[in-house]
């Protein structure tokens, strides 16, 4: 059944994303945006879209062109809107990172291609955000995953929205008193919506799915779950509820996000506790590398609330916030996302190449398609460096963060090399690797073999 679903452009997503994080990495080994450039500086905003966008959008968005029919057990709505997307939103990333570069003055490009590069993002994760809620719609009353995801797609539209009005107002098109104010005293809210709820939100409701699927650990609702998604919820309501608060100028959006900081930190701690949960009732008692790799993600995202508290704590959150946003891209964020990379790759391989003979001839098993002690010290050295990474920005040092940041673009780079060695087939042995009739699958572009999949 899981095969039927297999989608055809999934992997041309994440090759995509993986390029961008690629460059988003060189981009930080050469200092180019924080903490060498202010938060604000357009640098930094080249910076975080390439990652943010370029990386971690097109990973998630690439993700649930799979898995959102595997939550709900219907076919996706319009799936031949994928490749066009794809298409539109890596102009648009691109576009918009040019805009950023040429307001910086690092380059001469018209700094009307950060409107343009917003509008064609919008555009891109619009329609694939309407795909996606299609499918959810059609396939009601949905299980707790699903849900989640489509609050994160709730959050996506308004991060979406809020981004196109800062576009217009840095190019200069928009000049009108309301969005220069939200773009001043909103940007952190553009920034939570983002990381807190399209990503991290969505990043949670998959991850109930994918790690009990993985490591066959019990799937079924539990309270504490349903708690972390009601709370959750809420948070990201009384983020966005705080966007007219800055409109109209009131006092109220203070209150806001106090209720806000509150609830999220409760929705984390319940939830590192349902994960731990989930790795404890595991029948799969030998932990696969992609489920040990996450484990550092999970750790990365209490440090980082544990941090951020302590911070605001101590009244010096302006100082560290920096620090606590990188925890969260790269150590929460990019750790999770490159260690389900780890299993979704070889699995959706395995299924476009062998699944269709399952039964009827011997097969590499997933686990052949990889080699877990190679790739382990790569997983090691990007957690190694994201904590020295996060110590650099701490303590101002934006030389040791370079230096970091090159470690961490060599272990993804050798993380990438890990994937291409998947999709090529190179770790199965040759006497199994490719069956009489059988086609190796494209790299990233679908192969003949997966046109038999809708």
């Amino acid at each position: 059944m899981f095969a039927a679903t297999l989608s055809r452009w999934t992997m041309s997503y994440f090759a995509a994303a993986l390029i961008f994080l690629a460059l988003g990495e060189i981009m930080m080994v050469l200092g180019f945006g924080y903490p060498a450039s202010a938060p604000e500086a357009p640098e930094t905003l080249a910076l975080v879209h390439v990652v943010v966008l370029g990386w971690l959008s097109l990973l998630m968005t690439g993700a649930l062109l799979q898995f959102v029919p595997v939550l709900v057990g219907w076919p996706l709505s319009f799936p031949s809107v994928a490749l066009p997307a794809l298409l539109v939103l890596v102009t648009g990333i691109a576009s918009l990172t040019l805009g950023f570069g040429s307001l910086s003055g690092a380059i001469n490009v018209p700094v009307t291609l950060l409107p343009v590069g917003a509008i064609l993002s919008i555009g891109g994760f619009s329609v694939l955000a309407f795909a996606f809620a299609a499918t959810l719609w059609q396939a009601r009353p949905l299980p707790l995953p699903a849900r989640f995801v489509a609050v994160g797609l709730a959050a996506l539209l308004c991060t979406m929205l809020l981004g196109g009005v800062y576009a217009g107002v840095l190019s200069g098109l928009i000049d009108a008193e309301c969005a220069i104010d939200l773009t001043i005293d909103g940007l952190s809210l553009h920034a939570s919506l983002g990381l807190c709820g399209w990503l991290t939100f969505t990043t949670m409701g998959v991850s109930y799915r994918l790690l009990t699927m993985f490591m066959l650990s019990p799937d079924k609702e539990r309270t504490s779950s349903r708690v972390v998604f009601v709370l959750g919820a809420l948070c990201l309501g009384l983020l966005a509820a705080a966007v007219p608060a800055v409109l109209v100028g009131t006092i109220g959006r203070a209150p806001l996000l106090i209720l806000a900081v509150g609830s999220g930190a409760v929705v984390a701690a319940i939830y590192v506790g349902d994960i731990q949960r989930i790795y404890r009732e595991r029948r799969r008692k030998a932990i696969e590398l992609n489920s040990r790799a996450s484990i550092g993600a999970f750790v990365s995202l209490i440090v980082a609330g544990l941090l951020f508290i302590a911070l605001l704590a101590a009244g010096r959150l302006d100082l560290g916030i920096g620090a606590v946003v990188y925890l969260v891209t790269f150590g929460w964020l990019t750790g999770m996302g490159l260690a389900q990379l780890y299993k979704i790759v070889p699995f959706m391989t395995w299924l476009e190449c062998y699944g269709p003979a399952l039964g009827r001839m011997p097969t590499p098993r997933v686990q052949d398609l990889v080699t877990e002690a190679s790739a382990l010290r790569w997983f090691r050295l990007f957690y190694l460096t994201v904590a020295i990474g996060t110590l650099a920005l701490l303590i101002g040092s934006a030389l040791v963060f370079r230096f970091a940041s090159l470690g961490q673009l060599i272990a993804v780079n050798a993380l990438i090399l890990e994937f291409v060695r998947t999709r090529r087939l190179i770790n199965v042995p040759a006497e199994i690797r490719l069956p009489d009739g059988f086609v190796r699958p494209g790299l990233f572009l679908p192969s003949h073999s997966s046109r038999r999949f809708p």
